[in-house]
């Protein structure tokens, strides 16, 4: 009868071989996939409030999304226009991230929305943070984790465009 071993290749005690190989491909899977999956999630998520923001009344964001573009063009873009313009930007961003088609126009586009995305923390902090952060300053804020999902999927698209570029020319 054969024993379990419980020293790893490593010389580590107590993690099995059979585990660490397990984990190993698990981790493989994870650095090959990870972030394709964040990618076409978070595409899911902009569709989603994209989508919301063509029905008036129906996305929770609606009025800080008008209220942000309306002051960060001076009062050019208000109103509809201004929800109309973010549902095409949102919806935009979150077809090329779950297509995975023109992704470089959609990350460009993703930082510039991010600006705008981010702005209400700053421009309306009175209205956001009266007594302890609304449920609207708690919306933006949970923005921060959209933008670190963008900054990990524009590193890995901008990774694979330079290392194919420099085959090219190589």
């Amino acid at each position: 009868m054969s024993q379990l071993s419980l020293t790893s290749r490593s010389g580590r005690p107590g993690i099995p071989a059979g585990v660490q190989a397990a984990a190993s491909r698990v981790a493989d899977w994870l650095n090959a996939h990870s972030i394709t999956v964040l990618r076409v999630s978070l595409g899911l998520v902009f569709c989603l409030f994209g989508a919301l923001k063509f029905v008036p009344g129906l996305s929770p964001a609606e009025d800080l999304a008008t209220a942000t573009i309306d002051r960060l063009t001076f009062g050019i873009v208000s109103g509809g226009a201004a929800l109309m313009l973010t549902a095409v930007t949102e919806t935009f961003i979150g077809l090329t991230m779950v297509t995975g088609r023109f992704l470089r126009s959609g990350l460009l586009v993703l930082g510039g929305a991010l600006v705008g995305i981010m702005s209400p923390l700053v421009i309306f902090a009175g209205e956001l943070f009266g007594k302890g952060p609304t449920l609207e300053a708690q919306y933006v804020i949970k923005d921060i984790v959209l933008a670190a999902a963008g900054l990990a999927v524009a590193g890995r698209v901008l990774s694979k465009s330079l290392d194919r570029e420099g085959r090219a020319h190589g």
